[in-house]
């Protein structure tokens, strides 16, 4: 059979995790910690849930297609809570609805770039970005990062060729959970706006962010959609990861551009999850605010835990949103220590190496904790069974 780029691309690193509990058996004073991915459990609030069922009995419009870049209601609506949320100004042709974040990345993508281009990625990178450019023919430029995870503009300016598209930052991020800095995320603007090329930036974990206030200032900025697109998702937010329900917003120019693959690969974002979605931006504020109380307590938790493993040699190289990165002390590569972690731990987490390119050695001695769904409770015991190993 011939290689073709979905081929040469690396399989699903959550779906390939999850096989690696095929024929284990867990006691029932063991039960698994399920720490691999970035995705809640719970269902949305029932009063959602009701609402939901509402318009799909009385709406006939709940099961038919829609615009392609998505419902002007829900369109008006987050550009008008992006422009409250960042004090910037945001209109609604410069948002495009999305069936998930993941297909608004690919998107933009598309419009964006041509066979051989190149578009640049921190590392650890978000692994979905790094697929879609190998399936897309997109070379993916690793841009390292130091011990704190952050990205530095000026090694980013070093790596920029003729065949350059883009920067993409996720922030808070996704596996590191670190909150980039606004200067940081304005420096980087700035250089992709200098030479003429497009930044990206992926909120899909916004509404977690531990700061108050705009966490940056790129919608301020005069012509932002001329250089920045913004990529937001309603899944983390109000439960509503299975509706697949996601946001762009730049230039009307580029969604235009966006718009052909959009039609071509689902016509148009389904109109249930779009439903959800601006109602649950219309009612659930209070309720969102209490989800970010949770998460920053699992996170404050992560932290008090941490001197315990840390005296066992590990080292905590992120933190934030749903996510904890983390250096591990052992003799053998990340990907072998996640596997064996099953069966001798009961853990199942996602090993650094499938966040890495394979020329770069520091993946095999990291790993992710996406910890949104144990409680505080559950950490502890996480960190009981880690600080136990041995190997």
């Amino acid at each position: 059979m011939s290689q073709t780029r979905t081929r040469s691309t690396f399989p699903p690193p959550v779906m390939e995790a999850r096989r690696w509990l095929d024929g284990v058996v867990f006691p029932n004073d063991r039960s698994l910690i399920n720490v691999s991915q970035a995705a809640p459990v719970d269902p949305p609030p029932l009063s959602m849930r009701q609402a939901i069922a509402e318009f799909t009995v009385a709406e006939d419009s709940a099961h038919l297609y829609g615009p392609v870049l998505g419902n002007d209601d829900l369109r008006a609506e987050l550009a008008a809570q992006i422009s409250d949320h960042y004090a910037g100004q945001v209109l609604p042709d410069q948002i495009a609805i999305t069936s998930g974040c993941n297909q608004a990345f690919s998107a933009v993508i598309s419009a964006l770039t041509d066979e051989g281009d190149e578009v640049i990625l921190p590392t650890p990178w978000y692994f979905n970005h790094k697929m879609w450019l190998d399936m897309a023919g997109v070379r993916a430029v690793d841009l390292p990062t130091g011990d704190d995870l952050l990205p530095d503009p000026e090694a980013a300016r070093a790596l920029i060729t003729e065949k350059t598209r883009a920067i993409s930052l996720v922030t808070p991020n996704n596996p590191g959970g670190v909150e980039y800095p606004a200067e940081l995320v304005s420096a980087f603007y700035d250089l992709a706006r200098e030479v003429g090329i497009r930044l990206l930036v992926d909120e899909t974990y916004r509404d977690f962010d531990s700061r108050s206030g705009p966490p940056h200032d790129l919608f301020q900025k005069p012509g932002w959609d001329e250089t920045l697109v913004h990529l937001y998702s309603f899944s983390k937010a109000y439960r509503l990861t299975g509706h697949r329900v996601g946001a762009v917003a730049t230039s009307a120019s580029l969604l235009a551009e966006a718009e052909k693959f959009l039609d071509t690969v689902a016509i148009c974002p389904g109109q249930i999850g779009q439903f959800a979605a601006l109602w649950g931006m219309q009612n659930l504020s209070q309720w969102l605010a209490g989800e970010r109380d949770e998460i920053l307590d699992r996170r404050a938790a992560i932290a008090e835990g941490m001197p315990q493993l840390e005296a066992k040699g590990w080292r905590l190289l992120g933190l934030g949103a749903y996510f904890a990165y983390l250096e591990h002390p052992f003799d053998l590569p990340s990907d072998e220590l996640a596997q064996r972690l099953v069966p001798e731990a009961g853990i199942l987490l996602l090993p650094g190496t499938m966040f890495m390119p394979d020329h770069d050695p520091a993946g095999k001695r990291q790993v992710r904790i996406a910890f949104a769904n144990l409680d505080r409770a559950g950490i502890a015991q996480l960190f009981d069974r880690l600080q136990a190993l041995s190997f």
